[in-house]
């Protein structure tokens, strides 16, 4: 019985792909058959070619949730994410970036300028500090983030996107960011315009044993 569900949802799986994602996942089985790095390379280059962009990362973690989900329960921990997640998506759109994914209390979106993913960063904590004013404080919700720019892989068909920034804008948002922190890397930093309504402070951040230049970004909470 459990079998045949199981067969029966990666069917319905393979029916939702589209055609975009059906060619991803065969240039990359094929890459993956590769002989040598010379019969890969231009398997490589195919999809930077059809699938790269510029983009802008933001990943948002709600902060010290480990500890509160230990102390409080699982439903404790559902109520919160559900409410991340219903706060979050529209404030992400509103500022002109596509919500990519949920991953348990995270969360995980692209913007074309870093303009805009900053802006929607410094609107995501505004709200929360609003609604936690109305919360008792076990139902407080804090977020950190990180912010990265750079060329990623993207399928836009169903919004998934890979790369660098990526993983250093998860790097950043989920490891590094204390409470309401707002970090960003060197690349977000030098493409924002000279007018803006907030700061940002130079931080030296740790990404996979490589120290670099970042920023945190200083707004009001108000």
């Amino acid at each position: 019985m459990e079998n045949e569900r199981r067969r029966r949802r990666g069917t319905k799986d393979e029916r939702a792909m589209t055609e975009s994602q059906r060619r991803f996942q065969s240039i990359l089985k094929r890459y993956s058959l590769g002989a040598d790095a010379a019969a890969r390379k231009p398997l490589e280059t195919a999809i930077w070619e059809e699938y790269g962009m510029q983009r802008v990362v933001l990943a948002v973690d709600m902060s010290d949730f480990s500890r509160l989900t230990q102390k409080h329960g699982i439903v404790h921990y559902l109520a919160l994410v559900l409410r991340m997640r219903e706060t979050a998506k529209p404030i992400i759109e509103e500022h002109g970036g596509a919500l990519v994914r949920f991953e348990a209390d995270n969360a995980f979106a692209m913007f074309e300028d870093s303009l805009g993913a900053i802006r929607a960063a410094i609107a995501l904590n505004q709200a929360f500090d609003r609604e936690n004013i109305a919360t008792a404080e076990e139902l407080d919700i804090h977020i950190a983030c990180g912010i990265d720019r750079g060329e990623i892989l993207v399928v836009e068909s169903y919004l998934e996107f890979w790369g660098n920034a990526v993983n250093r804008a998860s790097k950043l948002g989920e490891d590094l960011a204390a409470p309401g922190e707002i970090l960003i890397t060197r690349e977000v930093a030098d493409s924002l315009p000279p007018e803006r309504d907030f700061t940002i402070k130079s931080v030296r951040v740790t990404i996979a044993g490589i120290e670099i230049e970042g920023y945190s970004v200083e707004y009001s909470r108000e």
